[in-house]
């Protein structure tokens, strides 16, 4: 008998209390993460295609200074 209830207390335990509490927190974070970028994350988003926008034109720059400057430079690179 207390082999029984050695097990059946743990397990009425874990059925009320974690199971539900598990799989509430479960499905909370899955709607969490379908709902998109928060507007934190979307300026930090905005902000990153700013300075590659910007590192893209330095690259362009420095680019037409060397075939300036070096002609066939690209093809030392090989």
């Amino acid at each position: 008998m207390s082999a029984t209830l050695f097990f059946f207390v743990p397990s009425v335990v874990f059925l009320t209390i974690v199971a539900p509490l598990w799989l509430i927190l479960h499905y909370w974070s899955k709607h969490k993460s379908r709902q998109g970028l928060s507007q934190d994350e979307e300026q930090l988003l905005e902000q990153m295609a700013g300075t590659i926008e910007g590192l893209e034109q330095r690259i362009h720059t420095l680019e037409r200074i060397l075939d300036n400057q070096h002609q066939g430079w690209q093809r030392d690179q090989s």
